[in-house]
């Protein structure tokens, strides 16, 4: 099966290294590119993607107000949020908007693949600093740095 993929960006750049990125993967089939949140409803609707992979921070329609919008509606792709930035309100926020996904800007290409895969399988995915980040705050304790 070939998972169909819309990506979410308002920095071409970035859209353009992830088309590229993510294209050649097999089973993977990159079916449209958005520049804002705004976009979204429109183009899931006539590209029926699998799953979105959503920037947070963008001009009109940030993603996490897209998602919350999107998961909203019965019959919803999944939604996979690849952002720089992982505090702690952002994580929270996209998960109760149902978000199946979490991934760092910075994760390697075939992390970010595996990620698509498993979310489209149904299951959760969450990048490892943001799983030790979630973890910190649900326990209450102070940020540990890792060791080297």
């Amino acid at each position: 099966m070939t998972i169909r993929l819309l990506i979410v960006d308002d920095d071409p750049l970035v859209r353009a290294g992830l088309t590229l990125m993510l294209g050649g993967a097999e089973g993977l089939e990159i079916v449209g590119e958005g520049a804002d949140g705004a976009e979204v409803p429109e183009l899931v609707a006539r590209l029926a993607p699998d799953v979105v992979l959503m920037d947070i921070r963008m001009p009109q329609v940030d993603g996490l107000t897209a998602t919350e919008r999107l998961r909203a509606a019965p019959g919803a792709p999944e939604v996979v949020v690849l952002t720089t930035f992982h505090a702690d309100e952002q994580v929270l926020r996209a998960l109760r908007a149902g978000a199946a996904g979490f991934v760092l800007k910075d994760t390697p290409p075939a992390e970010i693949v595996a990620a698509v895969r498993r979310v489209a399988a149904g299951d959760p995915v969450l990048s490892p600093a943001v799983t030790r980040q979630l973890m910190t705050h649900v326990a209450g304790q102070p940020e540990r740095t890792p060791r080297a």
